[in-house]
């Protein structure tokens, strides 16, 4: 990772859960990361990362991704302020539960805005970003699901699955066109498992003891453990492509 010191990090969803805890290990290896939310007050770690004397900064930002003239505006700044984007985290996500025969056209738009739109927004402007600064080993990191690669048996789960599938798809279609373009800029799918965070509250935000049993029925991933896994992908020598990366628990069944 001491290549990443001193360089620009963009965080999405920073505010809790994985991506607070990529954005802070990131800080602790001396990087200047950018976390983005919608309620940048949410962004507790900058004053953490400080008092705990961690070599890197952490510049929190508020920016709904949903909205596509925010996201420009985001990254005018972080050029005005940080000269560009070096790597960039996808982790901003949701799910709602809308069935595929009875959901609210409203709530699968909005996870399509989230999970597949700003995501591929935010990858073209972070491109744009390194190709204008020259660039040549920055990397894209886009943080997924294991519902990316098989379907969950659940009604609940069935749309947030196909923008899961189709962030598999374009992360590979990311990969053959960074070849294409004859850049080093790597793509990455990192696809946990179930991992122990708000993400089951805010779904079955209905039905609290519902998400708690998601949680209750077997050892889950820790939001640590994903960080752990995007600074692996990061430190990876310049030569090595990773592509995807799936961590489930041990007791998780499918």
């Amino acid at each position: 990772m001491e290549r990443w010191k001193g360089r620009v990090a963009l965080v999405t969803g920073a505010s809790v859960g994985i991506g607070a805890a990529v954005a802070r290990a990131l800080v602790q290896q001396g990087m200047r990361v950018v976390g983005c939310a919608r309620n940048v007050d949410k962004i507790e770690l900058a004053a953490e990362c400080q008092s705990a004397g961690y070599s890197g900064t952490l510049i929190p930002y508020k920016c709904d991704l949903s909205n596509e003239e925010e996201i420009l505006s985001m990254f005018s700044a972080i050029k005005t302020l940080h000269k560009g984007v070096d790597v960039c985290i996808n982790n901003a996500g949701l799910a709602h539960n809308e069935p595929l025969l009875s959901g609210r056209t409203e709530g699968w738009r909005n996870m399509i805005d989230v999970n597949v739109l700003a995501l591929s927004i935010c990858t073209r402007e972070a491109y744009k970003s390194m190709k204008e600064r020259n660039v040549d080993d920055g990397h894209i990191i886009n943080i997924n699901s294991m519902g990316g690669h098989r379907v969950v048996p659940s009604a609940d789960e069935h749309f947030y699955c196909a923008t899961k599938y189709a962030v598999t798809a374009l992360t590979e279609g990311i990969r053959q066109e960074l070849r294409e373009a004859n850049t080093h800029i790597r793509a990455t799918c990192i696809s946990p498992g179930i991992v122990e965070t708000e993400f089951a509250f805010r779904h079955h935000n209905s039905d609290p003891e519902k998400a708690a049993s998601v949680y209750e029925s077997m050892k889950c991933l820790k939001a640590e453990d994903i960080a752990s896994a995007v600074t692996f992908v990061l430190s990876a020598p310049p030569h090595i492509q990773i592509g995807d990366v799936q961590m489930r628990p041990v007791e998780q069944v499918s």
